[in-house]
């Protein structure tokens, strides 16, 4: 399976994980990000992550400046990947709202921070895996293309798990709480994948 002789590129679950800066960087952040929305609301949490000229802007706006903030400007592989993943959560996360108000609305109805976090870390691993994109172009029918695509993402999600402490809406997700729940998750999700093999 690709995934599986993916993690020996990368030296091992333990280096697969180790050299995931960008996603672990911007896990972190989206942690304290959902978290912020889940105990007070999408304003407050902007408010809190120095983004409160946010607040009021439409969709657009908001995502844009977001997905720069919690990922950066995506300046090599790793970074596009974890770009890529977070603009997939937030899509998730605002859903069909665009305005303000309904975004507003959707983000507080939201308190599924390990879920959306899961959805990250499970898209950002298939975004690292470089050879996804080549193996399905390969497939003549589009249609067993995007049942190998979607068997893929669900093998990475169900090596993804994350564990969160009791108190996680109220965790420094930017500390080393926040790191070490992160780092756990991404070197459990590479040792599972490893084991594919």
């Amino acid at each position: 399976m690709v995934l599986a002789r993916h993690v020996p590129v990368l030296g091992g679950a333990a280096a697969a994980s180790a050299s995931a800066t960008a996603g672990r960087t911007t896990a972190q952040r989206l942690g304290g990000l959902l978290a912020g929305v889940a105990s007070g609301g999408l304003g407050e949490a902007l408010r809190q992550a120095s983004l409160g000229d946010l607040i009021g802007r439409d969709r657009f706006e908001v995502v844009d400046e977001l997905v720069t903030q919690l990922a950066g400007d995506g300046g090599d592989l790793d970074g596009q990947a974890a770009r890529d993943a977070v603009c997939d959560v937030l899509d998730e996360l605002f859903r069909d709202a665009d305005s303000w108000d309904e975004l507003e609305n959707e983000a507080t109805t939201r308190n599924d921070v390990v879920r959306l976090l899961e959805l990250f870390l499970t898209h950002y691993i298939y975004n690292r895996v470089p050879v996804v994109a080549e193996r399905l172009g390969t497939i003549a029918d589009p249609e067993a293309a995007r049942r190998a695509d979607r068997q893929m993402r669900q093998v990475i999600e169900d090596c993804v798990a994350i564990r969160l402490p009791e108190k996680a809406l109220s965790m420094d997700w930017s500390g080393p709480d926040g790191r070490a729940v992160v780092e756990d998750a991404l070197e459990l999700a590479y040792q599972a994948l490893e084991g594919l093999a």
